[in-house]
């Protein structure tokens, strides 16, 4: 039988709540596989199982009261090894590397910040920052709206300086923001925001960066931003696939979205 995976623990792991279940239907028991100075928290893998809502609200609460008692490196929804002995494998194979991450996780807890433009206050921007832009618009609106090209030169300078904006904001973003963090992971750019970044932060500093992104949102009212977290610290496990060798992930994000 396959072995689901939650996450991995030092040893020394307080454990879990007695009776605690994680994904299936019916949910199935989650146990503690130990092998030296780490600990895996598992349990039986579900035929079938799908990223439906409730089974990710399931992966998110195992790690949820697992990381209440300790620090746990969490592994993304999905991730299924052969069985237990392929685990423990991989516990002992990459030891010191685990040992590492749970050092530098250490009661620490990962946001995620989006943003994208608020359509009609970037447009009133990009115009009050571009003569050129404004002068055209002001000649076509003379004109009764300007002939086809010119409508068609308008179009393509507006999208050009809303484009430039998008990158420009992007990286304004992650600046405010970074000091107040102790890592940085950048998500994919395919994802339809101006910024997709994770923040590692220290529990104890969480108000100090809520509050840094309040003030980004008074600095840039153009701009909607929204924050995800406190979320255990998927993107900051390793670089790279976060999942232990041998193991297949489905590649869904239980918490970053």
């Amino acid at each position: 039988m396959s072995t689901y995976v939650y996450g991995i623990a030092a040893s020394s792991h307080p454990g879990l709540p007695e009776g605690m279940s994680g994904v299936g239907d019916p949910p199935r028991p989650v146990r503690i596989l130990r092998e030296g100075d780490l600990a895996a928290v598992v349990s039986e893998a579900p035929d079938g199982l799908r990223p439906k809502r409730k089974e990710l609200l399931a992966h998110q609460n195992v790690l949820s009261e697992a990381g209440a008692a300790g620090c746990v490196l969490p592994m993304r929804f999905g991730s299924v090894a052969p069985d237990d002995t392929s685990i423990t494998g991989v516990l002992a194979e990459r030891a010191e590397h685990y040992k590492e991450r749970l050092r530098a996780l250490d009661n620490r807890v990962e946001y995620n910040v989006k943003a994208n433009h608020v359509e009609e206050a970037v447009l009133h921007q990009v115009m009050a920052e571009s003569p050129d832009i404004r002068g055209l618009a002001e000649a076509n609106r003379q004109a009764g709206g300007g002939s086809y090209d010119d409508k068609i030169r308008l179009g393509e300078m507006v999208a050009a300086a809303v484009k430039a904006k998008e990158a420009d904001d992007g990286a304004a973003v992650q600046r405010a923001l970074e000091s107040a963090a102790d890592d940085v992971s950048v998500g994919p750019e395919s994802t339809g925001w101006l910024a997709n970044v994770s923040f590692l932060v220290d529990r104890d500093a969480a108000e100090s960066f809520l509050a840094a992104v309040e003030q980004v949102r008074k600095d840039m009212p153009h701009l909607e931003v929204r924050v995800n977290g406190p979320l255990p610290p998927y993107s900051f496990v390793e670089p790279g696939p976060a999942e232990p060798a041998g193991t297949v992930a489905s590649g869904t994000d239980t918490g970053a979205g």
